[in-house]
C-alpha cells in the first residue's frame, strides 16, 4: 500500500501542471520576484547542439569593473521557467557581481524544441553546456571564470554537466532532484522492478496511441484546490506554483501538463554515473526538512576532493530555496563562486 502511495505521489509531482491563473504584471517586468535596479537585464537567445534554441536573460551588474567577469549560469526548477526561481538566482547573484544567465531548457518556457513539455537526461544536461558556450563568447565575461546552479531537478542535469564539461569551473545544486533516479525508483526509491515494468508497459502502450491519434497525451498534475489531506511537500509545490507567489503562465509547473511519455527516457539513461569524476569546485545545498534531501546526501557521498561540500539549511524545506531569502544561504554561494571562479579575489 504505502509503495503505491508513493508512486501515485511521485506521478502527482513528476508532472505538475493544472489550472490556468492570473497574476499582476508591472508594466513590462514579468517575473515573479522584484527588479532590481542594481542590474541591467536583455533577453537572448542561442542554440545547443542539437539545434535547439535556447531563450534566456542575462543579467548584468549596473556598475561593471573594468576587467572581465566571472558568470553563472542559471536553469530549474524542473518544469520550472527563468521568470521564476532561476531569475531571482541569477539577478540576486548579478547583484553581486557576476554576469549570469538564467534560460528556459528544451522544450520549454520560450525556448524552441518539438513536441513541447518533454525532457530528457541528455538535451537538459547539454542545456548547461549551450549555456556556457554563450556565456563564453560574452565581451564582459572571462571564459575561463564560469560555473552554473541548478535548481531542484536542474541541480542533477548540473551535476551531470559538471562531469563532462570540464569549462565549468565550480557547481551549485540547489534543492537537488535526481530526476532518473526518482522516475525509475520511485520517491525513497519505493518502486521494484516489478512495478518499473508495470509502469513502462504502460508508458509504451500510451506512445502508441499517441501515435495513432498524432498528438501527445497529457499528464496529471497538481490538484485545482487542495483538499487538505495532500502530503506536505504537495502543499508546499501547491503554494509555490499554484499562487501569486510562484506562479507563471509558461510554467509546465504552474499552468501546463508534461507530456505522458515524457519520463521514458528518465527511466532508461540515469545520470550522475561519472559524478566521481569531477575535479571542479561543487557545493550542494539541501534544505533539513525537504523530502528530498536524500538525493543530495546520496550524490554527495560520490564525490570526491576537498572542494567539494554539502550545506544543509536549517528549517527549510523543499520550496523554501526557492524563493526564501531568509533561507537561501546567497552570501554562501558568493563566497564559492569568488573562491573558484574569480582569479584575482
Amino acid at each position: 500500500m504505502l509503495k503505491k502511495l508513493l508512486i501515485s505521489l511521485f506521478a502527482m509531482i513528476l508532472v505538475i501542471g493544472g489550472a490556468t491563473m492570473t497574476m499582476a504584471k508591472n508594466n513590462d517586468w514579468d517575473k515573479t520576484f522584484p527588479k532590481s535596479d542594481k542590474v541591467d537585464v536583455k533577453k537572448v537567445s542561442f542554440k545547443n547542439r542539437y539545434g535547439i534554441t535556447l531563450v534566456g536573460d542575462l543579467y548584468t551588474p549596473k556598475h561593471k569593473p573594468s576587467e572581465k567577469m566571472a558568470a553563472i549560469a542559471v536553469a530549474g526548477p524542473f518544469g520550472a521557467v527563468k521568470e521564476q526561481a532561476s531569475g531571482l538566482y541569477a539577478q540576486t547573484m548579478a547583484e553581486r557581481g557576476f554576469v549570469t544567465l538564467a534560460f528556459d531548457p528544451s522544450y520549454t518556457g520560450e525556448s524552441s524544441g518539438e513536441p513541447r513539455n518533454v525532457s530528457s537526461p541528455e538535451i537538459n544536461t547539454e542545456d548547461f553546456s549551450a549555456a556556457v558556450d554563450f556565456l563564453s563568447s560574452q565581451k564582459d565575461v572571462n571564459p575561463d571564470e564560469i560555473g552554473i546552479i541548478g535548481i531542484c531537478g536542474f541541480g542533477g542535469f548540473g551535476l551531470n554537466a559538471a562531469a563532462i564539461d570540464t569549462r565549468i569551473k565550480g557547481t551549485v545544486t540547489v534543492t537537488m532532484y535526481d530526476m532518473t533516479r526518482v522516475t525509475a525508483n520511485g520517491y525513497f526509491d519505493s518502486m521494484d522492478e516489478k512495478a518499473r515494468y508495470e509502469l513502462k508497459k504502460s508508458l509504451n502502450k500510451q506512445r502508441t496511441e499517441d501515435f495513432k491519434n498524432g498528438s501527445y497525451a497529457k499528464a496529471a498534475g497538481l490538484p485545482e484546490k487542495l483538499t487538505g489531506e495532500e502530503p506536505q511537500f504537495v502543499k508546499d509545490y501547491y503554494g509555490y506554483y499554484k499562487t501569486k507567489r510562484g506562479f507563471h503562465e509558461r510554467s509546465i509547473n504552474s499552468n501546463g501538463n508534461w507530456n505522458t511519455t515524457a519520463s521514458l527516457a528518465l527511466i532508461n539513461m540515469p545520470i550522475l554515473a561519472y559524478s566521481n569524476e569531477i575535479h571542479n569546485a561543487v557545493l550542494m545545498i539541501h534544505g533539513e526538512k525537504a523530502h528530498s534531501r536524500y538525493f543530495s546526501e546520496d550524490a554527495f557521498k560520490k564525490l570526491k576532493g576537498d572542494n567539494k561540500e554539502l550545506l544543509i539549511v536549517e528549517g527549510a524545506n523543499h520550496v523554501d530555496l526557492y524563493d526564501n531569502l531568509e533561507k537561501i544561504p546567497f552570501d554562501k554561494i558568493e563566497k564559492f563562486f569568488d573562491t573558484y571562479l574569480k582569479e584575482s579575489k
